[in-house]
């Protein structure tokens, strides 16, 4: 069986994975969590992107490939939320996610920024449990990934009709199977609630670490570790460098 190169968007309770090989689209499946992501692909991937943090800061904020997306993508920069830091992040209330995340770093947390901690904590936890997976998984944020196919960043919010429009396009000339393959993963999502902004990203995510055209590079390019040795990076497939890659 060849590889797969699989993205994995979280959004709303549900993992949605988008799995290609070299030659092709093969298919797309609802996972519960990580966990079932790994146990489903650990013997059959070669890489992993995701849309959660891999890589988290102890006493900074936002973290170094956050702070390069946001320069990158311009008017579309608020798409960027940052995580929290490691300990807020296993925190169960805003009010203590907020405190510990302000007095390690001196930064706010934004509400949108808990409403994915428990996310954000699962992956850590699980990254840094199982080593094996460590060279496996890359982070990959979509909006970053739709900026390097298309040359620039979107103009639309991804929940409306033109923000549908436009990020379909670019996948389309990116990839010009990318439509059929779009209607393919959202048929196969049947059963489960999953928003139509999901469906592209996870297809992004996997053309991104799916060999094609161009290369396979890292925001920053020589991205810092941090405390447990894991890469605070996104990955994203272009011709060139982003501008903000370059600094």
């Amino acid at each position: 069986m060849s590889d797969y190169y699989v993205g994995s968007v979280a959004r709303d309770g549900v993992w949605l994975a988008v799995a290609y090989t070299d030659a092709e689209y093969d298919h797309a499946a609802v996972v519960d969590g990580v966990g079932e992501l790994w146990t489903r692909y650990e013997e059959t991937a070669d890489t992993i992107a995701v849309d959660v943090p891999i890589g988290l800061e102890s006493s900074t904020a936002p973290r170094p490939n956050e702070q390069a997306a946001r320069a990158a993508l311009g008017a579309r920069s608020d798409a960027i939320v940052p995580a929290p830091v490691r300990e807020a992040a296993r925190k169960q209330r805003y009010r203590t996610a907020a405190r510990v995340h302000e007095r390690k770093t001196g930064a706010d947390l934004p509400q949108a920024a808990f409403d994915r901690a428990h996310l954000v904590a699962a992956m850590d936890e699980f990254i840094t449990t199982i080593d094996e997976a460590q060279p496996m998984f890359v982070e990959a944020h979509p909006e970053l990934c739709y900026r390097a196919f298309g040359g620039e960043p979107m103009s639309h919010r991804p929940d409306i009709a033109g923000g549908y429009a436009e990020r379909m396009r670019t996948l389309a000339e990116f990839n010009r199977d990318a439509p059929p393959i779009v209607q393919s993963v959202a048929e196969a999502t049947e059963g489960y609630e999953v928003p139509i902004p999901t469906v592209l990203d996870a297809v992004a995510l996997a053309l991104t670490v799916r060999p094609g055209d161009g290369t396979l590079r890292s925001l920053p390019q020589d991205p810092p570790l941090d405390d447990q040795g894991l890469p605070m990076q996104y990955v994203y497939r272009g011709g060139t460098p982003l501008s903000a890659d370059t600094e």
